[in-house]
């Protein structure tokens, strides 16, 4: 599914976020990384987060679902 209709690919962090209604921007704020590394991880399966920055976007997705693990995102 492509959010909006724009035809925009998005990794599975991506379409996780869209589903339960996250913007992005509030991943930033909340995990104070940069917005061009959240794009990037939000629109590029390939791209993996360094374990520092995975810990922190998995630390605010565990804020609004427990279950939230890496392996759901990225695999090792």
């Amino acid at each position: 599914m492509d959010w909006f209709g724009l035809g925009k690919k998005r990794s599975k962090l991506g379409k996780w976020l869209d589903r339960h209604g996250v913007a992005q921007i509030e991943v930033e704020k909340a995990t104070k990384l940069s917005r061009g590394t959240i794009s990037r991880l939000c629109n590029d399966d390939e791209n993996v987060p360094t374990m520092k920055n995975a810990n922190k976007i998995i630390k605010f997705l565990r804020k609004l679902d427990p279950d939230v693990d890496y392996d759901d995102f990225w695999s090792m």
